[in-house]
């Protein structure tokens, strides 16, 4: 069921009727019983495998709870313990935590890579058809594997309590607005207004809806009408080079950040009707002035589970530490001291780019991304003194706006791993960029890649609006609030005339998969 069908909208209005129907201790089993109809309705012969990882997690988060809960204990009732005792204590009781963190860990992420990164394997062998697991990938395996990974590594960390409940626990990782695309969820941040029952709010379903609407706008107005072009050059990448290229990258990135930021509005939007703040997932990343900053803004959710769980944890860690240290005579004290951290960049984009898919273009992406920022870390100091040899005011606004166009041009081509057939055409693909455009003429080739003049109008006046409320936002201004401020007959006008361009402007009709959310994907 997709977030931009009839049905889904359907059962999104029963089901909030429901939640504020049922008595409020008992919301929350409207919540369960909301989420294993939307699960059963999308991905029926998957089910099992979510409740599996749920009961795995749980049983496993019980048992890491309890020795947290027994250590806790026992030095209470033994203050007068020495401290070599409690060191020696405080070890035994990590390593019988690490061994069930390493089981739920091994358990959770060999399921997914069996039905997602082996399929890849299988494929390159020509065992597809023999081993055919693509249709058995779970929906929204990558973002509930991380989750619950999340949740074991804070229970060993020893930052939340475990939950004792598994209906509940199984209503934290199936959360229906968030299963097919995230954003991937902390337990301390979502699951006591899960548990909750929220009382009726007349803004909660006006912000709601507002963000609904908004997120359909950005998919079926704009993203999905930039696709058409998008996959006639990069389906058809043999008959396209040079700025054909560069505009197909162009279009794709505007078509991926409104697919993905409109299926994460319109979840958002699903969750606020009955009360529930889902974490922000995007924070106006176009904006952003570098890679490092990019990556801060775009995909928060993933970004910050890679920060939490590999960055933090290599670029802190004693071994990288002592490595830095002895290649200090190789490598100069600087680099030898920035060792740790230039790891632990590279680690995580190769998560970053392996979440995405086991395909080699998915972690080139990732090696892409990572190796600018590590590139840029390495040669800070000597831009740092041509930016002063040339007075250049670091702080000017001409400045920022050279930074922020040459990141998002980075970003721009970037797009040509994840976008292309594989990484060899990603390759060719970006060679030709490079070169000329052939003989026929650019205005004639650019009318012939699916899109109409009015096409072009539509995506362009669309994204001068959706670049006007982000400059806003990113000026402090909240849109929602100031709306509300707004006299009645000028809110429900601005509801009209957007709900009026989805409606006239949005992609429908034969050829249109209301299934296609790019993220659903992964």
């Amino acid at each position: 069921m997709s977030f931009t069908s009839f049905y889904f909208f359907v059962f999104l209005a029963v089901f909030v009727c429901a939640y504020y129907a049922a008595p409020i201790r008992f919301r929350w089993v409207v919540l369960l019983l909301a989420s294993a109809a939307f699960y059963l309705l999308s991905s029926p012969k998957t089910f099992l495998f979510l409740l599996f990882t749920a009961v795995i997690t749980f049983f496993g988060g019980r048992y890491i709870g309890e020795q947290n809960h027994r250590h806790k204990q026992y030095l209470s009732e033994h203050g007068e313990l020495s401290r070599e005792e409690k060191k020696k204590l405080k070890s035994a009781v990590q390593k019988k935590k690490r061994k069930m963190v390493f089981f739920i860990l091994l358990i959770n992420f060999g399921i997914l890579a069996a039905v997602k990164y082996f399929r890849a394997l299988f494929e390159a062998l020509g065992f597809e058809g023999i081993f055919n697991l693509g249709a058995l990938i779970p929906l929204g395996i990558s973002f509930y594997t991380f989750q619950t990974a999340a949740y074991i590594i804070d229970l060993y960390r020893g930052k939340i309590q475990a939950d004792q409940s598994l209906p509940r626990f199984v209503l934290f990782i199936s959360f229906f607005p968030q299963i097919i695309q995230g954003p991937i969820a902390r337990y301390d941040q979502l699951s006591e207004q899960l548990y909750q029952g929220h009382r009726f709010a007349y803004t909660n379903l006006t912000h709601g809806a507002q963000l609904i609407l908004w997120g359909l706008f950005k998919k079926i107005v704009i993203a999905d009408r930039a696709a058409i072009l998008v996959n006639q050059v990069f389906d058809h990448y043999q008959d396209y080079q040079g700025t054909i290229v560069l505009v197909g990258l162009l279009f794709y990135s505007i078509q991926i950040y409104g697919d993905f930021s409109g299926g994460i509005d319109i979840a958002r939007g699903a969750a606020r009707m009955v009360g529930i703040d889902m974490a922000h997932n995007f924070r106006r990343p176009y904006f952003s002035d570098s890679i490092s900053e990019f990556w801060r803004r775009w995909h928060m959710s993933l970004s910050f589970w890679c920060r939490d769980y590999i960055f933090y944890p290599i670029s802190l860690s004693k071994t990288f530490g002592k490595a830095g240290k002895s290649l200090r005579s190789v490598l100069g004290d600087r680099v030898g001291k920035l060792f740790p951290v230039l790891v632990a960049q590279m680690a995580t984009f190769l998560t970053i780019g392996l979440w995405h898919g086991a395909e080699f273009k998915y972690i080139a992406y990732g090696m892409y991304n990572g190796g600018i920022i590590v590139l840029g870390l390495l040669l800070d100091p000597y831009l740092k003194k041509i930016v002063g040899a040339l007075h250049i005011d670091e702080e000017g606004t001409g400045w920022r706006v050279f930074r922020t166009v040459r990141t998002f041009f980075l970003i721009v081509v970037g797009r040509v791993f994840p976008v292309s057939v594989s990484f060899t055409a990603a390759v060719s693909e970006l060679g030709s960029v490079f070169k000329g455009t052939g003989e026929v003429p650019f205005s004639s080739q650019i009318l012939s890649l699916g899109l109409t003049s009015a096409d072009f109008a539509v995506i362009f006046a669309g994204c001068a609006l959706w670049f006007a409320v982000s400059f806003m936002q990113e000026r402090g201004t909240q849109i929602r609030l100031s709306l509300d401020s707004r006299p009645l007959p000028v809110r429900w006008g601005a509801y009209l005339i957007l709900t009026s361009v989805v409606l006239i402007f949005g992609m429908y009709g034969p050829g249109y998969d209301a299934a296609s959310f790019i993220y659903r994907g992964f």
